[in-house]
């Protein structure tokens, strides 16, 4: 199993399109509103917007979407569990399935169905954002917008390297264990069969040497760091300014839109 090819969060597909030319700030800036926008959606004619917006973003970025549906497999345990959940516990509505004690109800499928979309968008948003932007216009984004926050003694720049440099070893950690579950069963160790409670015994020759490694790649980046000089963000200079174009402006105008649309169908 390829978990790398399965998780599209933290990984950067180089490219020209018009979402990768957006400033990184506003990319950052947009998501947050999107979030926000999922959950203030609450019929299916809000989501449906939400998802066509989502739909002409990806087409615009000219990413795969069977590269950003991938991405959804990790959680697909969460998004399964969370159905059930509100099928069997959600009540309200006409009953449409019931056996003994068990019953499913018109509200709790429609809560099923909302709470799993909300997910999905959540995770297909973040991974276009990082599919979209390079790991320096990420921590230039980041720290041009927490900037003020400078001024009451936050240190902006160090917590938005640690974020950057958090999100982009997602893949590498992810490729890591790869590695190593292959390099185990290699060797003769079981890890996809028994019971759930022996197959969590069986991890530990896994998680073991993960840490191992993760923490000999923090110590080797805070060696190179030091090695080229890092001091902070004080006096730093940036090779790219960052500046709003009228890609930007689109964008916003799109927000607004957005924001008429479910103000419009949610009322």
């Amino acid at each position: 199993m390829n978990f790398v090819q399965n998780v599209a969060i933290g990984q950067y597909v180089p490219g020209d399109s018009f979402v990768h030319r957006l400033d990184p700030r506003s990319k950052l800036l947009f998501v947050v509103f999107f979030a926000l926008l999922v959950f203030l959606a609450n019929n299916p004619l809000t989501y449906a917007i939400l998802l066509l917006f989502l739909a002409i973003a990806v087409a615009a970025s000219q990413i795969p979407a069977s590269f950003l549906v991938n991405g959804l497999k990790p959680v697909w345990f969460i998004l399964l569990f969370t159905v059930l959940l509100h099928l069997l516990m959600t009540k309200g509505g006409t009953v449409l399935f019931r056996w003994g004690w068990l019953s499913i109800e018109e509200e709790g499928v429609r809560q099923a169905i909302y709470v799993s979309l909300r997910l999905g968008l959540l995770v297909l948003g973040g991974s276009l954002l990082t599919l979209t932007t390079s790991p320096i216009d990420l921590t230039d984004g980041m720290e041009r917008l927490f900037s003020p926050l400078k001024r009451v003694g936050v240190p902006v720049h160090e917590i938005a390297l640690m974020l950057s440099i958090a999100l982009r070893f997602i893949p590498t950690l992810l490729e890591e264990t790869d590695k190593i579950m292959k390099a185990q069963m290699a060797r003769g160790a079981d890890l996809e069969t028994g019971h759930m409670l022996k197959r969590a015994k069986n991890i530990i020759p896994v998680v073991i040497p993960l840490f191992i490694s993760a923490f000999r790649r923090a110590e080797e980046l805070a060696l190179a760091m030091e090695a080229r000089g890092y001091r902070g963000g004080e006096g730093r200079t940036r090779l790219r300014q960052l500046a709003f174009s009228w890609r930007d402006g689109v964008l916003a105008g799109l927000a607004v839109v957005m924001v008429l649309l479910l103000g419009w169908w949610r009322s």
